[in-house]
């Protein structure tokens, strides 16, 4: 009896899970930090969120139909991206603001590099970081209760106190989407147990920033400052950066040990930019960086080949 063989190339592991399952999981797992930011700082965050997320769409779209590509927009990464770009915006931006923010993320950094699983970075982070450098004063006002303050990090960097509790909870000021610690594990968590984002680039990353801020704290005198770690973890865009932006399958590593790796790498990061930076956060800076960095990543930790390296025995 002949048997025959399929012959394909690689992948020949595949998964049921769609691009578009994912994606629409992961606004699912936004949803708490999402409605809460609208809670927090009121109909003005709805109407930025509508633009951003609106905006990503035609983009993507219009850049498609122009260049003769097939339109993907169903697949909902620039309704993510536009999300998570609204989600790193202060609430009393100018509304042209979002506007270029989703041209650049859309069309600069994803698109032009060739779309879906090309870019070399987050297409949100990267608009986030353009617009810090294009219109820093508006991108660092922040106002609550009708109230321009600083943020709790801001303020933590001047050497005043802050209320943990506060920064835990959300109910301080912020971006429109960093300020809800709690929303934001409860959307991570969510993730996990889903499977849609590995368990190492998160732990490694708050775990490593965690470690780095005890051994400030210890080597600058202030002893074992639970108070001081705790601000650090709820403050500013850490648990979105490390929940959602640094697991981006597209700008991560791949590989176990790169996932590790990187994490820690951008743990690193975020504490030089926030201890030794002349800004109070870090972490869109630092997550941008480790991007670029994952080639280099994937390239020493890749698993070896079978049977390579293997000793022949005679």
């Amino acid at each position: 009896m002949e048997q025959t063989m399929k012959i394909s190339s690689s992948p020949h592991i595949r998964d049921k899970e769609t691009t578009t399952n994912i994606m629409g999981q992961v606004l699912v797992a936004l949803m708490p930090a999402t409605l809460f930011g609208i809670y927090n700082f009121g109909v003005r965050a709805l109407i930025i969120i509508l633009i951003t997320v609106t905006c990503c769409v035609i983009f993507e779209a219009g850049f498609q139909k122009l260049t003769g590509r097939k339109i993907t927009v169903n697949d909902l990464s620039a309704a993510l991206t536009g999300l998570l770009l609204a989600l790193n915006l202060p609430s009393d931006v100018p509304l042209w603001l979002p506007v270029i923010g989703s041209f650049f993320a859309i069309v600069v950094v994803k698109q032009l590099f060739g779309g879906l699983g090309q870019n070399f970075m987050n297409p949100a982070l990267g608009a986030r970081c353009f617009l810090l450098i294009s219109f820093t004063r508006r991108m660092t006002t922040f106002t609550y209760d009708a109230v321009t303050m600083a943020t709790p990090l801001a303020n933590l960097k001047a050497g005043e106190s802050v209320d943990v509790k506060a920064m835990f909870l959300g109910t301080t000021p912020g971006t429109i989407g960093e300020t809800c610690a709690l929303a934001l594990i409860l959307g991570g968590v969510y993730l996990l147990v889903r499977g849609i984002i590995n368990y190492r680039i998160p732990v490694f990353y708050i775990g490593s920033f965690a470690i780095f801020i005890l051994i400030y704290g210890l080597a600058s005198g202030r002893g074992l400052d639970f108070s001081f770690l705790f601000a650090h973890l709820f403050g500013g865009g850490l648990m979105l950066g490390a929940f959602f932006m640094a697991t981006d399958y597209v700008t991560s590593p791949i590989t176990p040990m790169g996932k590790v790796y990187f994490g820690i790498l951008l743990g690193l990061l975020t504490f030089l930019f926030r201890i030794f930076g002349g800004s109070a956060e870090g972490v869109s800076y630092a997550i941008i960086l480790g991007n670029l960095l994952v080639p280099l990543i994937e390239r020493v930790t890749v698993p070896k080949a079978f049977g390579k390296g293997a000793v022949k025995h005679e």
